[in-house]
């Protein structure tokens, strides 16, 4: 009796809307009993509204959606939509939209990645196709749905400014302008700058390098291209069920507790709400060298929900582990048949890629228009700080102002004080009398050193010399007068004397000029000796020195010659 109150009860609203329905189908100009129109979201915000008969399956829906986005890699991509039960599943291609989809018309659908490829930069050929993993992968991160660390969302998110914004500018791009934009669930202020500076390094990269590298970082974060479902154990803990290339993985929470490989899982199966998995474990000493098989059961929320996660690892399963589709049964045999007959229908990673009859077709470049991404509203933060960066700015100014008309007034008024009180001239210096010969300090008398002699005690050497000058006379050897007294020194060298004029010897004849300076000696006066000076010069001995030293009377020289103690000046000309 209840069902058919609920029929009456639907009938009636149905006679309500249908004036709105009516109207409806004028504007759509198609009739609703034939067709039905489809509402499909797409990855970039936009959507298309496509109308196909009510009787059309899964795969006439398909084609329309890929031929509106020009797409040839298709084999990674499907429709999603939401049953009455709040469960996401993907439409089958063999099956009708309208009995698959419950409610509508219009059935709303959603475009998205279904099967995440390991290698983006070397198995999506075409760009459109990276462009497309690039909205998804986008999408992802910033709802949630895929957990990304917070440096490498900063990173990724510098890269997407990049594709979209083109090389960064510092009179428009800014932190106030970055924050219209969503990139990373914990965005903040502090994020949004570290951005801004990530994106400054991401000069000159073109929209599909920048894609592409954001592809080749975000497949390192551990949960991409995890399909996650969540169950419930044996033990009445509630698990999570992630479906990748690989394998199987079981999550406790956040940690995950492990993997079961695809080619090590020997059963999957449902019943109403219960998942069954049949798992081989290797053969090792703990069990004998015999294969044991371990089987686990989880539960999950409805019956819907253990099918279409069945379907899920089916196609996971057959996509990434298949070379080939599996082969087609005969509807005949399956006439009797009890349980699913769901299977893999589309082609496998393995076709797409190596076959040629799954090859892209023979176009050259795909031109396309990528769409700007949803814009919020900027964070007033921002806006607070920077009035205040301003305000602090004008500050900095007005007090350098200030100072600088400071310094002004203060250098006009040296310039005044001078100009009224101006500074006495200097008085002209005089030269300073230069001091007499008189006046001038007399020298020490050594007496130790023969040559020089007491000023007071008038020399024999000469009678025309004066009485306080002490006359060395420096001559040459065998020249020179020979007029000497016994008690003045003779050096055969030139003349050195305290007065203004010198005379200079005649030269030596060339066999007895020599270039070595014979030491001094007195044949008269014993004499101390002290260290010789540098540089001690000293006789050579093939020299004959009685023959050089006969004619004058002095003794062989083999002394060095003293320092002068005393203060007379002594002028040498060699």
């Amino acid at each position: 009796m209840s069902w058919m109150l609920r029929s009456l009860s639907a009938r009636f609203s149905r006679n309500r809307t249908q004036p709105q329905q009516k109207n409806q189908s004028q504007d759509a100009s198609f009739d609703t009993k034939k067709f039905v129109q489809c509402k499909v979201l797409l990855l970039d915000g936009a959507h298309l509204n496509i109308v196909v008969p009510r009787n059309a399956i899964g795969s006439e829906l398909h084609e329309e959606v890929f031929y509106s986005l020009d797409l040839e890699e298709r084999d990674y991509f499907g429709l999603q939509f939401t049953d009455q039960f709040n469960v996401q599943h993907w439409l089958d291609p063999c099956k009708k939209v309208a009995k698959q989809v419950a409610i509508g018309p219009p059935f709303t659908l959603r475009f998205r990645v279904k099967f995440f490829t390991s290698e983006p930069s070397s198995n999506l050929k075409e760009e459109l196709t990276r462009y497309q993993f690039f909205l998804q992968i986008k999408q992802d991160i910033s709802s949630g749905r895929l957990q990304c660390p917070h440096p490498l969302g900063i990173e990724l998110a510098a890269l997407a400014l990049q594709s979209e914004l083109g090389d960064y500018n510092p009179e428009q791009h800014t932190a106030l302008f970055i924050s219209e934009f969503r990139f990373h669930p914990e965005q903040d202020e502090k994020m949004e700058i570290e951005i801004l500076e990530k994106y400054k390094a991401c000069r000159g990269q073109t929209p599909a390098q920048a894609e592409l590298n954001y592809l080749n970082k975000a497949r390192w974060i551990e949960m991409y291209g995890v399909d996650m479902h969540i169950v419930e154990g044996k033990d009445g803990n509630t698990y999570r069920l992630g479906l990748t290339p690989q394998g199987m993985l079981v999550f406790d929470g956040p940690q995950k507790i492990g993997l079961f490989l695809w080619e090590k899982l020997q059963k999957l199966d449902f019943k109403n709400k219960k998942i069954t998995l049949v798992v081989e474990e290797d053969a090792d000493q703990s069990n004998n060298g015999q294969i044991q098989l371990h089987t686990f059961v989880f539960h999950l929320t409805s019956e819907k929900a253990a099918k279409h996660f069945w379907k899920c690892a089916i196609e996971q399963h057959a996509f990434f582990r298949l070379k080939s589709r599996p082969v087609q049964p005969n509807r005949k045999m399956q006439f009797f048949r009890l349980g699913s007959t769901f299977k893999y229908r589309g082609r496998t990673e393995y076709e797409t890629i190596h076959k040629e009859g799954a090859r892209l077709s023979r176009r050259q470049s795909c031109s396309f228009e990528r769409r700007p991404s949803q814009r919020y509203g900027p964070r007033q933060s921002h806006v607070t700080n920077a009035q205040m960066r301003d305000a602090k700015r004008q500050e900095m100014r007005q007090q350098i102002l200030e100072q600088q008309r400071a310094n002004e007034q203060q250098q006009q008024q040296q310039r005044s004080h001078a100009q009224s009180d101006p500074l006495p001239p200097l008085p002209p210096v005089s030269n300073l009398p230069i001091p007499s010969s008189p006046n001038l300090k007399k020298p020490l008398i050594n007496n130790n050193n023969p040559f020089i002699g007491d000023p007071s005690i008038p020399s024999s050497s000469s009678s025309s010399s004066p009485s306080h000058v002490t006359k060395i006379t420096v001559g040459t050897i065998g020249g020179g007068t020979s007029e000497t007294s016994p008690s003045s020194s003779y050096i055969p060298r030139p003349v050195v004397s305290g007065s203004s004029s010198f005379s200079h010897p005649p030269p030596l004849p060339a066999h007895q000029s020599s270039s070595k300076i014979p030491r001094m000696s007195s044949s008269t006066d014993p004499r101390k000796y002290s260290q010789p000076p540098q540089p001690a010069v000293r006789m050579q001995n093939h020299f004959d020195d009685s023959r050089k030293f006969s004619q004058n009377g002095c003794a062989i020289p083999s002394r060095i010659v003293p320092p002068m103690q005393h203060q007379r000046r002594i002028v040498t000309d060699f």
